[in-house]
């Protein structure tokens, strides 16, 4: 079959994955809402996430409109026009992406809650209502990966040359940093601040709808968790393919070696079609268990097609190897992160149990097993590494093995994010869920139906958002780490021989100053950059307690439940505040690439980009574990352990996971597009940086 011909039938897939999420969201759609006064709760979330994404929406594509200009101009020689146009591809798909995992949330959460409520029984109303849940999850899984692969399959059917497709990698980065940053200050702004105000000053229960901010906690489970997540997997999935592609392209290798990792995404979708069936509870009612089936069915189906497809054009059966550690790779960072954060496993009851003693003590515990979490996966990648340059090149020596193995690493991260398609539908089912939890205990539904259905999809949902967050951090990581070979390649490609690695090796040395100067900027950028957002996560927060307090004292019968609290007011604050402090963020991480680069050169530029893997990946990691332990010891209490509800451990854990709720919604998550975007920027710039650098060493 010619290349032409393997392109189109990877675009049919791209497009049956967008015809099933079509008619998945016609279902959801004509599923029923429940009385008025639930359309009502679910009406003023909607009102309030649309809201806040059109306005952010509208103040990114300002800033994307600005760049795509700079583009088209500073890289005239380079097919600027081209690449502008790509990098607004990307930025719109990441954009469209973001977008779609927010309306379908927001469609599907009250219908999840009135599932629930009219079924003849709890066991039969629990599984409608994780059903219902799934399908909704899988809308977003299914065209987020669908329109991703679509869009880099058609560009690369236009183009062949990977090379004028990194502006879509630039483009899809910045769009989903700027939804991650701006999404994470918004939702933990608007949650940290209820749960401060209302457990804590109040004593009210979750999603009490007393609490005025309880509207904007719900809108930011969606316009973060869902739309923040659905951009950053569509990027990281975009990344990852291309810089495959472009690795494969620079080093001379066959065309079907280039077009490898979207045929691995292609079939990764067939192999999520097929696994479907098996997302469904059994009498166990063990909700996580379902989800783990549907996934661990698309992996071995994946390998199966995978074997076959590669006996069938006869590739190296090293390379196939390498897609497996991808797959294993995925694996390992599920059960570490279930076992750092589910209250099943010592960590997090751990740090329930620590919180009777106050809550310095349940803020240590958290911060120590966030920071031991990290050793585990990092031993993941670096095996990883090693076993896919191995099993793809033949041997450990850099000088003969080189073009093989860097691109069995390669194929490793793209096998890996070809399972995005199952990972992003089980992740998009944790918001709805939440959401669907809240409507229920908004709308006050039977106590049963809360404890038995809506409660426990909630508490599934929390694990499945932080496997997602692990997935998300390892498989950037692994991106980063190719985009940094890309990067040194592409280098070595625009002055000399890309295949020659001694060149390289020779400008990329250790104790070349720049190259430290460069190691050291970039080890600190993380820090540098999640301290703006922790700190607007705080603001928010902070105007959120203020208002609640003021609702509290000034409207008559609050507390009672005689008045209505004034919900709008809390939305708009938290959104302000969350638009207004996001841009910085987004402009460090696009102007430290290039300062570095334009005026220290490309070799201390390489440094940035490694330093900013090396730091981001583990600060990644112990935020997003860490803050999820600290929030599930809170559940764990919330089940009647060490006292329940109102005791003095609970209120020490609730203050562990305000805490956890700011560094594993926010800060950590927004880590993975900025290596993202500094290592996409620089790879985009790279012939303007060598040209014009000032202290370029040869």
């Amino acid at each position: 079959m010619s290349i032409d011909n393997i392109l189109l039938v990877i675009i049919l897939i791209a497009v049956l994955s967008l015809l099933y999420a079509l008619i998945q969201s016609i279902t959801i759609i004509r599923e029923e809402e429940g009385p008025d006064h639930m359309r009502a709760i679910a009406n003023a979330i909607r009102e309030g996430a649309k809201a806040f994404i059109s306005r952010e929406y509208r103040t990114a594509g300002i800033v994307a409109v600005i760049l795509a200009i700079i583009i088209a101009l500073a890289l005239r020689s380079e097919g600027g026009p081209i690449l502008a146009v790509g990098f607004i591809a990307g930025f719109l798909g990441s954009a469209v992406a973001g977008l779609i995992g927010m309306l379908v949330s927001i469609q599907a959460n009250v219908r999840v809650a009135n599932r629930a409520r009219k079924s003849k029984d709890l066991i039969s109303g629990l599984n409608y209502a994780f059903s219902l849940a799934f399908r909704g999850g899988s809308v977003t899984g299914f065209s987020v990966v669908g329109f991703a692969l679509l869009l880099m399959s058609v560009f690369y059917y236009v183009l062949r040359n990977p090379v004028l497709m990194s502006g879509l990698m630039f483009g899809a980065s910045l769009m989903s940093l700027f939804a991650r940053v701006g999404g994470g200050i918004y939702t933990k702004g608007a949650d940290v601040g209820a749960d401060l105000v209302g457990k804590v000053g109040l004593g009210l229960p979750e999603d009490d709808p007393r609490n005025p901010a309880v509207i904007a906690d719900n809108v930011g489970d969606n316009v973060g968790d869902t739309a923040g997540m659905a951009a950053d997997l569509y990027e990281t999935y975009v990344v990852t393919g291309i810089s495959a592609m472009l690795l494969a392209y620079f080093l001379h290798l066959p065309e079907i070696y280039v077009i490898l990792p979207l045929l691995i995404g292609a079939l990764a979708i067939i192999a999520a079609f097929i696994a479907l069936p098996f997302v469904r509870l059994g009498k166990s009612k063990y909700i996580m268990g379902a989800l783990y089936k549907g996934l661990a069915a698309t992996v071995i189906v994946a390998g199966v097609i995978l074997g076959v497809l590669f006996y069938i054009l006869k590739l190296p059966s090293g390379l196939l190897v390498s897609a497996i550690l991808g797959y294993l790779l995925m694996a390992l960072m599920v059960i570490v992160t279930e076992y750092y954060t589910s209250y099943k496993f010592g960590p997090t009851r751990t740090i329930a149990a620590s919180s009777q003693s106050g809550a310095a003590i349940t803020i240590i515990n958290g911060l120590g097993y966030g920071l031991q979490a990290s050793f585990i996966p990092a031993i993941g990648i670096i095996i990883a590494i090693l076993l896919a340059y191995y099993a793809s090149a033949g041997t450990l020596d850099l000088a003969s093995g080189f073009s093989m193995g860097v691109f069995g690493i390669a194929i490793a991260s793209a096998a890996m994010l070809s399972l995005a398609v199952m990972i992003l539908s089980i992740d998009a089912f944790g918001p709805i869920t939440d959401n669907a939890g809240g409507i229920a205990e908004m709308a006050q539904l039977p106590e049963d139906i809360r404890d038995e259905i809506t409660d426990p999809l909630d508490a599934v949902g929390n694990t499945t958002k932080a496997v997602t967050k692990a997935y998300a951090i390892a498989s950037a990581a692994l991106a980063s780490l190719v985009l940094f070979t890309a990067y040194l390649i592409a280098f070595e490609s625009y002055i000399g021989d890309s295949t020659n690695l001694s060149t390289l090796l020779n400008e990329f040395l250790i104790y070349n100053p720049l190259v430290i100067v460069g190691l050291i900027i970039g080890a600190v950028l993380p820090f540098f950059f999640t301290s703006f957002l922790m700190r607007a996560v705080g603001k928010a927060a902070d105007s959120i307690v203020q208002e609640v307090k003021r609702q509290v004292e000034t409207i008559v019968g609050l507390l009672e439940g005689k008045a209505k609290p004034d919900y709008g007011r809390a939305v708009d604050i938290v959104t302000a505040t969350a638009l207004r402090e996001f841009l910085v963020p987004g402009i460090i991480a696009i102007v430290t690439p290039l300062a570095v680069g334009f005026i220290l050169g490309p070799i201390a530029l390489a440094g940035v980009l490694f330093g900013v893997i090396l730091s981001g990946f583990p600060l990644a990691i112990m935020m997003t574990t860490g803050g999820a332990a600290w929030d599930n010891a809170k559940k764990y209490i919330e089940q009647g352990n060490f006292g329940g509800k109102g005791s003095e451990a609970h209120k020490a854990a609730v203050v562990g996971d305000t805490v956890g709720d700011a560094v594993k919604d926010t800060a950590g998550p927004a880590i993975n597009p900025l290596v993202k975007v500094v290592n996409t920027i620089s790879i985009l710039f790279l012939p303007a940086i060598i040209s014009a650098s000032l202290l370029m060493i040869h």
